[in-house]
């Protein structure tokens, strides 16, 4: 199977008038088609500052990016998908308006495109709430309809700058499990940046662990449960998943 992305040798630093300092070096990884990647690292590595560079908001200084077995540079068009850490819904707009803002950005709101806004919208438990303001939902739907905003634009590839970030606990983990399983039904190709270990192990189909800053690869875990219901949720329950938790760990901690 070909990837759907590859990084070759990716370097980056940030720069002042006094002081370089590198965030990544020599970072290589492909990600496959329908493959969701998690991708864990030390507070400041730059974890972020990668999901900067594959889209398109950073240029690296050395390597390359392919996308589709394109090359992908600064005035390259790539149609990547990125959800932040809160759901920056505007209050002004109803929520079906909201979900249909990057179809407007992009000229492309037609009936046939908002035929798949409500769609999405009533496949994902949101359409009773398509004419309320972003105010009027919980942080567990908002964050629901952010995911949809992104999907309606049918990107190759989702970003996740740790996207329940925001949530409470409990919100956190229900909001996890659902869009976890919407990525998998709707087949998306995603990165997953987070801090929580737990998160990603729940997620993801494997887990690169970075090292400090300057980040390279310090190891890549494959992420198997033997589940007849293969879910975020019903993977913290598997007795593989202390497992994978300890593994990670270590990893992380093996120049601390």
């Amino acid at each position: 199977m070909q990837p759907l992305l590859e990084l070759k040798n990716i370097c980056y630093s940030y720069h002042t008038p006094t002081l370089e300092t590198p965030a990544i070096a020599n970072l290589s990884f492909a990600l496959y088609p329908g493959e969701f990647l998690a991708v864990v690292g030390p507070s400041g590595c730059g974890k972020s500052t990668l999901l900067s560079i594959i889209c398109g908001l950073l240029n690296p200084e050395k390597g390359l990016i392919m996308l589709n077995g394109r090359y992908l540079h600064s005035d390259s068009s790539s149609n990547i998908g990125y959800m932040l850490q809160h759901d920056h819904l505007f209050e002004w707009r109803t929520i079906f308006q909201n979900v249909t803002l990057g179809l407007e950005i992009q000229h492309t709101l037609c009936n046939r495109t908002k035929a798949h806004a409500e769609e999405l919208l009533e496949c994902y438990g949101l359409k009773a709430f398509k004419n309320a303001r972003p105010s009027e939902l919980s942080g567990g739907m908002r964050q629901r309809a952010a995911l949809i905003r992104t999907l309606v634009l049918d990107p190759e590839l989702l970003l996740l700058d740790e996207p329940f970030s925001s949530l409470d606990y409990q919100t956190r983990l229900s909001v996890g499990d659902d869009i976890g399983q919407i990525l998998r039904k709707e087949k998306k190709s995603a990165i997953l940046v987070t801090h929580d270990l737990s998160e990603a192990i729940s997620l993801a189909d494997r887990i690169i662990v970075l090292t400090k800053r300057p980040a390279t690869i310090q190891s890549v875990v494959p992420v198997s449960f033997a589940l007849a219901d293969d879910t975020p949720m019903h993977r913290r329950n598997a007795p593989e998943f202390k497992t994978y938790f300890n593994q990670i760990w270590e990893a992380l901690n093996h120049d601390a």
